[in-house]
């Protein structure tokens, strides 16, 4: 039940902030390996883009890779918050005097994100490759033609076999890592520090509204240049689309800095931010509240 409660909370988060989705991945293959000087600019900025996109493409493009998203969604948070959930009521993340143990906590948010990330990683490469697809006028990266999610999951299988549902997964781990370690660790010292002074003990859902919006805003900064290298390896797909663009994620992230700059490894940074942190917010209030009701039924 644990797992289950939170893949729900996860396909509940992507429904709204899918759109969001859509507009970081293109801003983020915008210009790829191009100097500034070079690129041409198809997305001036998170509205802007959202109006380029409904556009050219009709406002339901804003909800591209819905299906693979929501897949992601319960198979990534199933596996990430099911397991932290489980560590929590164990005892795993705490000391012997019952308080938060930070280096405890870090490790296993760290470990359960890395597993989700092998989890998940074939609904990532499916979900990024369907969102970059547009209309000529505005495609930025390669473009992967997929008739819908099926089309897609049989199309990479035949030109790439199951290594390419498998693409970037040491970026994906790498990311979860990092992103559930501060996420999921943020949140839950946040939450037992504001408890500790007294604010939101009587509203569990301003409580972890709170904490999560909190969580959304360390997450983004820390993990920004690492979801800018998952998405180029997402969409690059294999030699048969022409030159592999990169072999790695150090590969990946050497080569953006030298093009791109600094500024590169931190496209998109805005609308990772507002997709983020709602997700963030929603995901583990979401998450919160079930686990009560889970809590207060057994009781």
């Amino acid at each position: 039940m644990d797992f289950i409660i939170g893949g729900l909370a996860g396909v509940g988060a992507t429904i709204i902030t899918n759109p969001m989705d859509v507009v970081k991945t293109r801003l983020q293959l915008q210009g790829e390996l191009k100097a500034k000087t070079e690129q041409s600019t198809r997305y001036r900025g998170i509205f802007h883009a959202l109006y380029v996109i409904a556009r050219a493409d009709g406002a339901l493009a804003l909800q591209k890779g819905l299906a693979p998203a929501m897949l992601l969604g319960f198979t990534m948070n199933s596996v990430r918050l099911g397991m932290y959930h489980v560590a929590e009521v164990q005892g795993w993340t705490k000391t012997k005097d019952g308080e938060i143990s930070v280096n405890r906590a870090i490790f296993w948010s760290s470990a359960s994100g890395v597993l989700s990330g092998v989890a998940a990683n074939p609904t990532f490469v499916l979900k990024t490759r369907i969102q970059a697809v547009a209309h000529p006028s505005i495609a930025v990266g390669r473009q992967h033609s997929y008739k819908g999610m099926f089309d897609g999951i049989a199309t990479i299988y035949r030109n790439e076999g199951m290594r390419g549902f498998f693409a970037g997964v040491s970026a994906t781990c790498t990311r979860l890592a990092i992103g559930s370690a501060a996420q999921l660790t943020t949140f839950s010292t946040t939450k037992e520090t504001l408890v500790s002074y007294g604010i939101c003990q009587k509203s569990p859902f301003g409580l972890a509204f709170l904490s999560s919006a909190l969580s959304g805003v360390v997450v983004s900064l820390v993990i920004c240049p690492f979801d800018v290298t998952t998405v180029r390896l997402y969409n690059q797909g294999s030699g048969s689309h022409g030159a592999v663009l990169y072999t790695g994620i150090l590969d990946c992230i050497t080569k953006i800095y030298k093009t791109e700059g600094f500024h590169g490894l931190y496209k998109g940074l805005g609308p990772l931010y507002l997709r983020i942190a709602p997700h963030t917010t929603l995901s583990l209030v979401i998450w919160d509240i079930l686990n009560n009701m889970l809590i207060h039924k057994k009781l």
